[in-house]
């Protein structure tokens, strides 16, 4: 068994968040992210990572306080669970899964769920490895999916009415985020000068509240792109493919 830690307001300061390690540019958004999972520990929220220098950590919360247009009631939601480079194959990603579940179990919820998609897409978790471990599609929004593993007969969770939108009004190239990923905070600022230099129409909108999370127009778990008023991805964009994505 490997050894992993749980972060607590007593560790986090000295704790790594597994993303953009060493990586200089994205401190401040590592900073904000600190922040984000601090304010939410009462809520009952969970980052459990390897004691390692490293990208391996899963990180959940009950759905009724977690930042996506879900509604539930008494289910887990994770948000990420990722096992990145040479520690790929070690059966790390089980172990954490493992342990969210038996959690969930001992919490007396009814089930755990999260967000994955029909073909793969960044920053989503790998449908085939939740399905393997008992996850079954419970909605679908366009190539999006929400799987569940229930124990209990209960309530499932759904996308919200909102969340099934997938469109705005402005036909202006939109942008909504959270500080529930340190490398939004980065990019954010490297669109926002791209866009003033190039005269080009661009709304970002932050979602820092959970009633703002929960009523996001479309499928949501930290990054949204509209272009002409409709949906087009939740690929978290640089200039480079900002550029190429509104050039299309």
């Amino acid at each position: 068994m490997n050894n992993y830690i749980n972060l607590t307001l007593e560790n986090i300061e000295e704790e790594h968040i597994g993303c953009a390690i060493g990586d200089k540019k994205h401190q401040q958004g590592v900073t904000k992210k600190k922040e984000w999972i601090k304010s939410k520990l009462e809520e009952g929220h969970v980052f459990r990572k390897l004691d390692a220098r490293g990208k391996v950590f899963i990180e959940y919360e009950p759905i009724e306080t977690a930042w996506v247009p879900i509604d539930g009631k008494n289910y887990e939601y994770i948000y990420c669970l990722w096992v990145a480079g040479s520690f790929k194959g070690k059966g790390m990603a089980k172990e954490l899964l493992e342990y969210a579940i038996n959690d969930a179990k001992q919490k007396g919820m009814s089930g755990i769920c999260t967000l994955t998609s029909k073909k793969k897409k960044p920053f989503l978790g790998e449908k085939k490895f939740f399905e393997h471990h008992g996850f079954e599609v419970v909605d679908t929004i366009e190539d999006y999916e929400l799987l569940a593993l229930r124990w209990d007969e209960s309530d499932t969770p759904r996308f919200n009415k909102k969340a099934r939108e997938m469109k705005i009004e402005t036909k202006d190239f939109t942008i909504y985020y959270s500080p529930a990923c340190p490398y939004v905070e980065y990019e954010v600022k490297e669109l926002t000068q791209y866009a003033k230099e190039n005269n080009i129409p661009l709304n970002i909108i932050k979602i820092d509240t959970l009633e703002k999370a929960k009523n996001v127009p479309c499928i949501f778990n930290n990054w949204a792109n509209f272009n002409q008023g409709k949906f087009v991805s939740n690929t978290i964009l640089n200039a480079n493919s900002f550029k190429k994505l509104i050039n299309a």
